[in-house]
């Protein structure tokens, strides 16, 4: 009776930990920032969408993020803020 009950405890568990890990995977996708080196490289920028650009307008150990932050009826709205880098610059 015991091994059974044991069994049911670890396949329940089992269970548990796929769905907790298949919805950790979804959230941490979106934080992954698509990269471009000009602002004009930037085409059909969706509503919350965040976008790093690396052209040297901002200070050092600082990047440049071009964000949708409202919806105008000629489109997105741009909000651009210098934030700071995180990690070593990329090519």
């Amino acid at each position: 009776m015991r091994n059974t009950d044991l069994t049911i405890k670890m396949a329940t568990t089992g269970w548990t930990a796929l769905p907790v890990g298949l919805v950790w995977l979804l959230l941490a996708t979106p934080v992954l920032a698509q990269q471009v080196s000009r602002e004009q490289d930037i085409v059909g920028l969706r509503l919350g969408q965040r976008i790093l650009v690396d052209d040297g307008s901002c200070p050092a150990g600082q990047i440049k993020e071009v964000s949708g932050a409202k919806m105008t009826p000629a489109g997105v709205a741009r909000a651009n803020k210098c934030i700071p880098r995180l990690g070593p610059k990329k090519r």
